[in-house]
């Protein structure tokens, strides 16, 4: 059984649970997701939609989007809290609203072509233009 970890948006009125059993992690730079976040980059963890559940607030979250893909944001505080992607399959969960530690890291930062010019990547992370590609099987 997987250890469960919790979550929380910014002023405590909507918190969640998921699974540590996350597929992947990483750290994107998109427009969207610098917009959504106010920050350079947002680290997420992905996950099966099903190994992730609202614990408490369902009724204070705004959506942007729809069922098939949206980002979940507090009506409170505006937390962007997580994100429906993959057709509504997958979870990605913005890592800073984690409060437990998480087993998985981010293992590369994605679309680093629209980063913004006034951050500097500093690790040693794989950088992709766009998407992580996996290579055929």
């Amino acid at each position: 059984m997987a250890r469960k970890l919790s979550g929380k948006c910014f002023c405590g009125a909507v918190h969640y649970e998921v699974a540590d059993e996350f597929v992947y992690a990483a750290n994107c730079h998109c427009s969207n997701c610098r917009r959504t976040t106010g920050s350079a980059f947002k680290p997420f963890a992905g996950i099966e939609r099903d190994k992730f559940a609202l614990a408490e607030g369902h009724h204070g979250l705004i959506h942007f989007g729809d069922d098939s893909g949206h980002d979940a944001h507090c009506s409170r505080c505006g937390s962007l809290l997580y994100s429906l992607v993959r057709d509504g399959a997958y979870v990605h969960v913005a890592m800073g609203t984690l409060v437990d530690d998480p087993t998985i890291r981010p293992t590369a930062h994605i679309f680093v072509s629209s980063k913004a010019p006034w951050f500097t990547i500093a690790d040693d992370l794989p950088q992709y233009e766009g998407h992580v590609v996996s290579a055929p099987e």
